[in-house]
């Protein structure tokens, strides 16, 4: 096992090198640069900038640059200083940016993430070993809906409710007295009052794929040989079920774990854009439709590392789980 995460974490470094190039290039792809939009964006309000102005702005930036000197600032100054370079847009650091947002991003995620899997994996037991039941129908029904059903469609029908029968103010995390205050008990706790509808919107969707995952992958392993041979040396059901198949039907859980580290940094834009949450994801989306470079760059690098690393994990946790993998060579 050793072995195999030493190869493994010895392949990232490549595989990161490679990501980060690619991005860093997409970003630039399109016509035109941050400054050029910029500039467009105060001739149509009637303001004029001088040549003077755009060509300081320029060097700035190092826009009149090659991309590839672009590229070894930005990467030189992460590797070496810890310095994700400037927002554009922003005027701030880009480690600034992220790192007022990320925390409240991880908050949401891994909540909605507990919540999903706390409710689909009981029920979609309890749906597997009563399957054709009237329960088990209710949870199909409920389950195809759930996932049919537009994540950002359902946070515009929860805010309607929200407002107008439970007179909840449902925009944003915070109360608008918290929104610029210290974090002291009073603010988390008024955070908690408004993490409920975003969390149930991002549950819904994950909880009701989960819920037929582990149905589906359960049905299959109920009549395998081991489960019988278990079940005739006198195990009780519950124990027979819990102890052996269902550790086998939670295999996509874990295997999935990489995508589930990656959301943790574009959290779910379009439901954040609609419920107004002071997320990564509108911040990241901004930042992309604007060419911000180094903000919309040092995204996707958090990304692809989320990603590669939460691959790893997933692997290690699949042949903790599931004892007929091996990573051994």
């Amino acid at each position: 096992m050793f072995g195999y995460i030493m190869r493994r974490v010895l392949l990232m470094i490549p595989t990161l090198f490679l990501v980060s190039i690619i991005s860093f290039v997409a970003i630039q792809l399109p016509p035109g640069d941050y400054l050029t939009s910029y500039v467009a964006a105060l001739r149509t309000q009637g303001d004029n900038i001088q040549q003077e102005a755009i060509d300081s702005m320029k060097n700035q930036y190092g826009l009149g640059q090659p991309i590839y000197v672009q590229y070894y600032k930005w990467m030189s100054g992460i590797l070496l200083r810890g310095d994700w370079g400037q927002s554009m847009e922003w005027q701030k650091p880009v480690k600034e940016l992220i790192w007022e947002r990320l925390g409240l991003t991880i908050v949401l995620s891994l909540v909605s993430l507990f919540v999903s899997w706390f409710i689909a994996i009981p029920v979609g037991v309890y749906s597997a070993t009563h399957q054709y039941s009237i329960p088990d129908y209710i949870m199909s029904i409920i389950s195809f809906v759930g996932v049919g059903v537009p994540g950002f469609l359902l946070a515009l029908i929860i805010m309607y409710f929200a407002q107008t029968k439970l007179n909840l103010n449902v925009g944003g995390l915070f109360s608008e007295k918290y929104i610029l205050a210290p974090w002291n008990w009073d603010k988390i706790v008024d955070m908690f009052k408004h993490l409920w509808i975003p969390v149930i919107i991002l549950a819904v969707e994950s909880t009701a794929g989960g819920i037929r995952t582990t149905r589906a992958n359960l049905l299959d392993e109920l009549p395998k040989p081991y489960v019988e041979l278990a079940r005739a040396k006198g195990l009780t059901e519950n124990s027979l079920i819990w102890k052996y198949p269902v550790r086998v039907a939670l295999n996509p859980f874990f295997s999935t774990v990489g995508w589930s580290l990656a959301n943790l940094i574009s959290g779910a834009t379009l439901i954040s854009v609609v419920l107004s949450l002071q997320t990564t994801g509108p911040m990241q989306l901004r930042a992309l439709m604007s060419q911000d470079m180094y903000l919309a760059g040092s995204f996707l690098l958090l990304l692809s590392c989320l990603t590669v690393i939460g691959t790893l994990v997933s692997d290690i946790l699949l042949a903790w789980v599931d004892p007929r993998i091996r990573l051994e060579a």
